[in-house]
């Protein structure tokens, strides 16, 4: 029998190493920025074309290499950064493995022009699958420019795997900003599609962060610092009332090397404890530095996962160095037991203090029915009649009992059989409508039919009939972060067909003129923001563009669980829900509506 087991050619192992280590464009950015900082870059410029699909670039200024170091950094393992397995406890780089380039070149047409400042002249290769083309001298400032093109080119498969565009844009910005924080001091700049959407010039931390998420932050951070021989802290936190409904805008950095870690996130969420609602999340950039020999960075590919030492120690310093600053800045409610006195004094007032005199009637007898206000201010007692209406009064005692529940409980069966959307509604804890039908009991989930009917009503406005905009009467301004901007900005047309109306003002504001006409009651900046939220979390699967806008304003604007409706609206929206196509189903394939059978409910009342 003849043998089975064969090494993998060179290109066929570089592209499964790919598949690790090059998700998507956001991860060939990732490695290349962290290269250029490893290479002393006093300036890094990003250049990216078709949300990385198309082009990726990456010009620095750094030291450079040779021409033997340029052909080898292609090589799998090829690295500078470490020579033994001992050097991996003692990391203060960022690229180490050697697979960055290997597995780059593997999947994209891959130009690389380098100079040294002692060369005259630099070194050119162009390389494609593994293969390299041509290897020639140029001319070149001193640094570093490597170019990717047409990312995938050759797995077809993985291409088709990568989100839309504005998404994989958002993923790009994310890992830009990782690294643009975490080296305030080297100058970075972004451009996507010949827009600049970043130039960040070298800076402190505070001011880095304001030019990455906007001017509005500088009076949102709240700085953070702590030392001690187990871990230094340092960076900002966000003030409870700005948190924000996703986590967006959460970044630790373990020596300068961005991480995620649910572990020191639960300390930090702890430390904010009864100063946020429940389903909101505190920004935060923190950094800490720790011996490199404490942690292990080499468990995972991206290495964004890190094992420490002491855990448990770290855990406790940050959550006190969080609850302390919210303390120490005033941000935290406390009670101040050296007040000054002078500050509680109430002046006396001028002239004499008149004493407070009493009326009483002695002939009151509450047993009467004619002494029914004894403090009027004349002599006579008037008689008040009972208002016919003084049941109202109580209403609001018992909240969990509605006008619906007392309507139908007072009403005879007979009357209530209805078809569905004619008859009497009620709530259950504001969540699940309920009708009585011929069949049993018709139970409804309000937030997914409401979905389901905006959902089909944008979907209309993009495909047929672009839907009536609402003039705003002055112009509201929106602060959104870069990710969110390029986001809206890509789908302008079509969100003008739902009604839209805005102008990207420069950075990261935008000014919002008109909005769809079901908006006319919300605040515009908070729902536009919330819709670039739903756009970039790509939660819609493999729907069509148009089909994702139309879910995500839906998911947006739609109501939630928890909102208490009239009789009138519950009945508006049944009656819109079983004029949808799919009034069954939600937008995300959940089920909206679930009929209860009079025979199931004979079934719990036997004997």
């Amino acid at each position: 029998m003849a043998d089975r087991i064969n090494i993998l050619p060179e290109s066929v192992a570089n592209q499964i190493a790919a598949g690790e280590v090059i998700q998507r464009p956001a991860s060939a950015v990732k490695e290349l920025i962290e290269n250029s900082v490893d290479a002393g870059s006093s300036f890094i410029r990003l250049i990216v074309k078709d949300a990385g699909k198309a082009l990726i670039q990456v010009i620095d200024d750094g030291m450079g290499m040779s021409e033997t170091d340029a052909r080898v950094s292609f090589e799998r393992h090829a690295t500078s950064k470490i020579n033994r397995a001992e050097d991996l406890f003692a990391l203060t780089t960022k690229g180490f493995r050697g697979e960055a380039l290997a597995s780059v070149a593997a999947v994209a047409q891959v130009e690389l022009k380098t100079r040294r400042e002692e060369d005259t002249v630099g070194t050119s290769i162009l390389i494609e699958g593994s293969e390299v083309k041509s290897q020639e001298p140029c001319a070149c400032p001193k640094g570093t420019s490597i170019s990717i093109k047409n990312l995938f080119f050759n797995i077809p498969a993985r291409r088709n795997f990568l989100k839309s565009n504005p998404v994989e844009t958002g993923h790009i910005i994310e890992e830009f900003q990782r690294v643009a924080m975490a080296h305030p001091e080297i100058g970075f700049s972004l451009h996507h599609n010949g827009d600049e959407i970043f130039h960040l010039e070298a800076t402190n931390l505070r001011q880095r962060i304001i030019g990455l998420f906007g001017n509005n932050y500088n009076e949102r951070l709240v700085p953070v610092e702590e030392d001690t021989d187990i871990v230094k802290i340092s960076g900002f936190i966000g003030k409870p009332q700005f948190a924000r409904k996703s986590r967006g805008e959460q970044f630790f950095f373990i020596n300068n090397r961005f991480i995620r870690n649910s572990y020191l996130h639960h300390a930090v969420q702890n430390a904010f404890h009864q100063l946020l609602p429940v389903d909101s999340y505190p920004s935060y950039f923190l950094f800490l530095e720790v011996p490199p020999s404490s942690i292990d960075i080499n468990i995972h590919p991206t290495k964004t996962e890190v094992k420490f030492e002491d855990d448990k120690h770290i855990y406790a310093i940050l959550k006190s160095a969080v609850r302390m600053s919210l303390g120490k800045y005033n941000i935290a409610p406390t009670i101040d037991f050296e007040q000054e006195s002078t500050i509680a004094f109430i002046p006396p007032p001028r002239g004499p203090v008149a004493e407070p005199t009493i009326t009483v009637n002695p002939d009151f007898n509450p047993f009467k029915p004619s002494h029914t206000n004894p403090y009027r201010g004349d002599s006579g007692y008037k008689q008040i009649s009972v208002p016919s209406n003084w049941d109202v009064l109580y209403r609001n005692l018992h909240p969990e009992e509605t006008a619906a529940d007392r309507t139908i409980l007072s009403q005879d069966p007979s009357e209530v059989e209805k078809e569905p959307g004619r008859g009497t509604f009620f709530q259950i804890h504001s969540r699940y409508i309920l009708s009585q039908i011929k069949s049993g009991l018709m139970v409804v989930h309000q937030q997914r039919a409401h979905e389901r009917i905006l959902f089909e009503k944008f979907l209309n406005n993009l495909m047929k009939q672009p839907a009536m905009s609402q003039k705003l009467l002055f112009p509201e301004m929106a602060e959104l972060n870069a990710a969110q901007v390029q986001a809206l900005v890509s789908l302008r047309k079509e969100l003008e067909n739902v009604g839209y109306e805005f102008e990207q003002l420069g950075g990261n504001s935008l000014a919002i003129y008109a909005v769809p006409v079901l908006l006319t009651d919300h605040q515009a900046s908070r729902e536009l923001e919330k819709l670039a939220q739903e756009l970039l979390e790509e939660t819609s699967g493999n729907m069509e563009r148009h089909e994702k806008i139309a879910l995500s304003l839906a998911r947006s604007v739609g109501i939630k669980s928890g909102k208490m409706l009239t009789q009138e609206e519950m009945s508006m929206l049944i009656d819109e829900l079983f004029a949808c196509s799919i009034p069954s189903v939600s937008p995300g394939g959940k089920p909206i509506i679930h009929t209860i059978k009079l025979e199931e409910l004979d079934r719990f009342f036997r004997s």
